[in-house]
């Protein structure tokens, strides 16, 4: 049986792969749309949270309204948000991914998903089944912990 050591050295070494791997990606994305970091992070936070208002991305990025907005300006010229009203307050907008945008996210998620079929598909069907297991396990830790 491995000890708490060698798991936490382990996973420390999968995480700086991954993330070495997933900066590489997002530095990709990045350079090939010409966005800046936090419009690449903004148009995530819209992808997988859906509509949101300007003092909620703010607070989101750790970033000022008005650092915020002018993100946002450039990213509505672009065409890849929108501003719509909010139904609950029609003096607030709300921001919205266009199809543009969306395409634009969804190239890059599939792109990191490319690498990581791929990787799993270097493991035997035996060592893929182990792999869930333990992240399975992983899965659940963590979000006892966050909870």
């Amino acid at each position: 049986m491995s000890s708490t050591k060698e798991l936490t050295d382990v996973i420390y070494e999968w995480s700086e792969i991954f993330m070495r791997r997933s900066g590489r990606d997002f530095k990709h994305c990045m350079d090939q749309s010409r966005l800046s970091f936090s419009q690449i992070i903004l148009l995530m936070r819209l992808y997988h949270g859906g509509r949101n208002g300007v003092s909620g991305i703010g607070e989101q990025l750790g970033i000022t309204n008005a650092a915020a907005s002018q993100s946002i300006d450039r990213l509505v010229n672009l065409g890849l948000i929108e501003r719509t009203e909010d139904p609950e307050d029609r003096r607030a907008k709300q921001l919205v991914l266009t199809r543009q945008g969306q395409a634009l996210i969804t190239k890059s998620v599939k792109a990191r998903g490319q690498w990581i079929e791929r990787l799993t598909k270097a493991l035997t069907l035996e060592q893929q089944n182990m792999v869930i297991a333990a992240l399975d396990l992983l899965t659940k830790a963590a979000r006892k912990m966050d909870s």
